[in-house]
């Protein structure tokens, strides 16, 4: 028997797609080889999402539609976040799935799929069959972008009132850092440029084990030979030390960009999302922020609809995006997940409200975020190029993290390339600019 051919389409955050490619490289190591296309996989994989409802959704129809599409021989696999939550469900709900893998049955992954496919490998020697948790796995296939995520924890110890992450994902596990490291050298000798740094609560690392501190992790990142740029996403605003504001804003390849998991702005909201926090203990933060690194890029996330929101809440928000001026935010609405405390919450919020209240700070953020890019027009800046699109350069500052802000348009350059370009244009949340020097 020839060894089975895989298809894997991942779904949901970058800590997924992680995920993706460590399991990739695990059963590649065991004699699985990528198919070049869906009709030609004998096993087709579908990495889920169970963060939000739409999220859900999307998952199962995604493996409706794969199920349909797949060979008729070809067996279908479903893991991740949803296989982990709700693989009972999934069972009985889903006949067209031949098996459906949690995070916890990771390490098994290789014995499930050669159950399915009666692959049997010849061992030779230095064949090495994993049963690692994949976290610590350093092997990855080489991202097709000039940039890589790399995780440095799993799960949560936050108990947040509406998120379901602690209970998908577990506790927080924060990963070795010579783990991390050699992951980091592995995908630079690969030809990758900028190295982003995840966790759900990054700020927080090492402190659930001896693993060492987040201020010392990105020193040594920082440090290793041949990285263009260091970026760093998730972080929980109490957990943020000025100590790691200092390192991020005083080493040339760190990004000055600050991913703020702020929440909300109302007080009493936050209290009871069981969040630290206010609007003018935010302000204050970015403040230090700013002071310690005055040309930071500064973006965050908001849950709109909370249970209990009220007009002047909205309003209130509205007011801190204007006093903050962040570079970057989104919105997102309130989803009652199963489990969390939020769930069974009084005064739920009509989703049509909802639509409307992020509308409405969507809008405002839009201009704020449209003045923090003409702000820029006349500045010469370093940047990646991550793409040619029919003969258009597409690239990002240190102020535009992959696949979720603005980005710029260039007169030329190749993909992967580092330029230095003069912004002279902007619209709206894009830049346009002229390379000087390749």
């Amino acid at each position: 028997m020839s060894a089975p051919t895989l298809w894997l389409t991942t779904l949901g955050c970058s800590k997924n797609q992680v995920d993706s490619d460590k399991i990739t490289a695990i059963l590649g190591d065991s004699g699985y080889r990528d198919a070049v296309d869906l009709q030609s996989a004998d096993v087709v994989m579908v990495n889920t999402c169970a963060f939000i409802e739409d999220a859900r959704r999307e998952s199962i129809d995604t493996i409706l539609e794969l199920a349909e599409a797949k060979r008729r021989d070809a067996k279908l696999v479903v893991i991740g976040c949803m296989a982990q939550r709700y693989e009972r469900e999934l069972i009985e709900a889903l006949p067209e799935a031949d098996a459906v893998i949690g995070l916890d049955r990771y390490p098994d992954i290789i014995d499930e799929l050669d159950a399915l496919t009666g692959w049997r490998p010849i061992e030779f020697p230095g064949f090495r069959r994993s049963r690692m948790d994949i976290l610590d796995v350093v092997k990855r296939p080489t991202p097709s972008t000039p940039f890589a995520y790399v995780k440095v924890a799993e799960g949560c110890n936050k108990t947040c009132a509406f998120c379901a992450i602690p209970l998908i994902r577990g506790r927080q596990r924060s990963r070795p850092g010579d783990s991390v490291i050699a992951e980091i050298e592995g995908l630079i000798a690969d030809g990758i440029q900028e190295i982003v740094l995840v966790a759900q609560d990054l700020a927080a690392y090492g402190r659930d084990n001896d693993a060492g501190s987040i201020e010392d992790l990105v020193e040594r990142a920082a440090s290793v030979g041949g990285l263009g740029r260091l970026r760093l996403y998730y972080l929980f605003p109490r957990e943020i030390r000025q100590g790691l504001i200092d390192v991020m804003a005083g080493h040339r390849v760190i990004a000055e960009y600050f991913d703020l998991s702020l929440q909300h702005s109302s007080p009493s909201l936050l209290r009871s999302m069981r969040r630290s926090g206010s609007g003018e203990k935010h302000l204050a933060l970015i403040e230090r922020i700013r002071d310690a690194a005055p040309g930071a890029a500064t973006r965050s996330s908001f849950i709109v609809g909370y249970p209990g929101e009220t007009d002047e809440d909205v309003e209130g928000l509205a007011a801190f995006l204007e006093e903050a001026r962040l570079d970057w935010a989104g919105f997102f609405p309130y989803s009652a997940e199963d489990g969390t405390d939020a769930a069974t919450m009084p005064d739920q919020i009509p989703h049509d409200e909802i639509t409307e209240r992020m509308r409405h700070l969507q809008g405002l953020q839009d201009d704020i975020s449209a003045a923090a890019n003409a702000r820029t027009v006349g500045r010469t800046l370093d940047i990646l190029i991550d793409q040619v699109e029919d003969g258009q350069a597409v690239g990002r500052s240190y102020r535009e993290a992959p696949e979720i802000d603005g980005v710029i348009l260039l007169d030329s350059g190749a993909e992967g390339e580092w330029v230095t370009a003069t912004i002279d244009g902007a619209y709206g949340i894009d830049l346009a600019a002229t390379v000087v020097a390749p």
